[in-house]
């Protein structure tokens, strides 16, 4: 199957083949007829499905062949698209592809976050949007102030749903929700269907199409996982190790705080090794700054706390390091699936010591396989070592509001590890340090 076998305007055709892309996904082949049927849909899909367009172009092609609704060629253009996203990268990521794909259209984009002036988005709103992509804490900024229109929302679109809800954006998906015209196309994209995700379908969703092209939380097979056990203090020099001797030359770190992110920045530029950190902290232009870098290969070393890497979209990835363990199982699949796309081979590495054994039991629970285990020689742990507990995940989400909590409240911290880890096995950490990890299965697809 081919893009112009979905039935999508020409230009639409023509827009995506000049982007290189010649046959859709299947979350994309499923999801854009759906999506053209005019009903509303479920969506299950991992990032590097593709998932972005397979919302972004037939939403361009309803609204391009739906005709303008302004009164004339001087009116202003009622928003009727309306895209939230969690993360202000990815949001500018979903604007990105609407003006890629729509750019041979009669159609405006604007995307609005917060970390930046608002006054250049009231301008720009003034002038009028097609299709607007937002993150919900700025959107109700701008319906606060009153210069954001929404009483022509044709179509909805609620991405990265799990993501928005474990940021606590529920209340304020609510009140954008109560501000939209009933009578409206809902989509709505979660990589997990947790009980949260099916309420909140629940209670938007009107008889949707329901599609689900990954299995239920796992991890991509075409992606190579091993962990490397590793003392605590030895993490660090370790990750230079790996770096150096396997002349790594385009590599994503997670670390689970802003602090840890920050200071192994520092300890790798005295490595003499090119890093930057992307976190909540960061200002959005030095945020947008280190993307930059890292995708044109000028920086070696991205380091990035979990909310800050949603929307961080770069074909070819190779390498994803887990420097810490996340506190929240999910948070792995979500982080591994940065490496691995376009069909392309990736590994993820996890350097992991005596207390987030605990951590490593969760994933494995949730992925359904247990990790290859390597030591490293020379980087051999203590088998006698104590565990110690785990800092928390830092708020990383700005403008995150838990629920029964106001706009400037301190935001509640990720899951706690459970219960005491056990000491390491004399194999590692409870694995074959000889194991071989599985050949990978290419599933194909390219995330757009």
């Amino acid at each position: 199957m081919s893009f112009s076998d979905l039935g999508l305007a020409e230009g639409i055709v023509r827009a995506v083949t000049e982007s290189g892309y010649t046959n859709p996904t299947p979350i994309q082949a499923q999801a854009i007829p759906a999506v053209l049927a005019g009903g509303d849909l479920l969506a299950g899909a991992q990032t590097g499905t593709g998932k972005t367009a397979g919302f972004t172009l037939p939403i361009l092609h309803r609204l391009a062949t739906s005709g303008t609704p302004h009164a004339s060629a001087t009116a202003q253009r009622p928003i009727r698209a309306l895209v939230l996203t969690p993360t202000r990268e990815l949001a500018a990521q979903v604007e990105e592809s609407v003006r890629t794909y729509g750019k041979y259209l009669n159609l405006n984009s604007a995307v609005i976050f917060g970390g930046v002036g608002i006054n250049p988005q009231i301008k720009m709103l003034k002038h009028g949007v097609d299709i607007l992509v937002a993150t919900p804490g700025r959107l109700l900024d701008h319906m606060q102030q009153g210069t954001v229109n929404l009483n022509h929302i044709q179509i909805l679109v609620l991405d990265e749903a799990d993501r928005m809800l474990d940021m606590g954006f529920i209340k304020d998906i609510r009140r954008v929700l109560a501000a939209l015209p009933k009578n409206r196309q809902n989509l709505l994209f979660s990589a997990t269907f947790s009980n949260e995700i099916k309420a909140l379908a629940d209670g938007l969703l009107n008889s949707p199409a329901t599609i689900e092209v990954a299995r239920r939380n796992s991890t991509v097979e075409i992606i190579e996982q091993k962990i490397h056990p590793v003392d605590r203090d030895k993490k660090h020099p370790m990750l230079a190790h790996l770096i150096k001797s396997n002349n790594w030359s385009q590599v994503l770190v997670f670390t689970r705080t802003k602090h840890g992110a920050n200071k192994l920045v520092e300890q790798l530029e005295k490595d003499g090794i090119s890093g930057m950190a992307i976190h909540g902290n960061k200002s959005q232009s030095a945020r947008t700054r280190a993307l930059s870098e890292f995708k044109d290969g000028s920086l070696q070393v991205l380091v990035a706390t979990d909310i800050a890497a949603r929307g961080i979209d770069i074909d070819q990835l190779p390498h994803v390091v887990n420097y810490d363990l996340p506190n929240v199982p999910e948070d792995y699949v979500h982080r591994i699936g940065r490496t691995g796309r376009a069909g392309a081979t990736g590994e993820a590495v996890s350097l992991v010591c005596v207390d987030e054994l605990e951590m490593l039991k969760d994933i494995e629970k949730l992925i359904k396989r247990k990790l290859p285990s390597e030591v490293i020689p020379g980087f051999e742990p203590d088998l006698n070592a104590k565990p110690q507990p785990i800092q928390r995940r830092s708020n990383d989400a700005p403008g995150r509001r838990p629920q029964g909590q106001g706009r400037n409240a301190p935001a509640k911290s990720g899951k706690a590890p459970a219960g005491k880890p056990n000491g390491p096995s004399r194999g590692g950490f409870g694995g074959n340090s000889n194991a071989r990890p599985s050949a990978p299965h290419r599933s194909g697809g390219r995330g757009r």
